[in-house]
């Protein structure tokens, strides 16, 4: 375009030969949207088959080990911002 050319004015209204492009797109991406969601479905349960899946007595020991350990550093963080606490409460009354 030159400087002497005026750009058209932007149409503010789609064109109505342009009604239900989307509507267009929508159904020619849904079969492949439908296919590729059950072949990850379908991968995912072969994976899922693969698991090697812990025994309840290992997923009971897992778990209190967990449980310990978690009530352990809830005491030590408590244990410091308490002590924290009164050495700033000592510092600046």
């Amino acid at each position: 375009m030159t400087e002497t050319q005026e750009a058209p004015a932007p149409s503010s209204r789609p064109d109505k030969g342009s009604g239900g492009g989307g509507l267009r797109i929508l159904w020619y991406w849904l079969p492949m949207l439908v296919l590729a969601l059950r072949r990850r479905t379908r991968e995912t349960v072969a994976e899922m088959r693969k698991v090697l899946w812990p025994s309840r007595k290992e997923m009971t020991t897992y778990t209190i080990v967990v449980v310990i350990f978690v009530s352990v550093m809830v005491a030590l963080v408590a244990g410091l911002d308490l002590g924290l606490a009164k050495v700033v409460l000592a510092v600046f009354g």
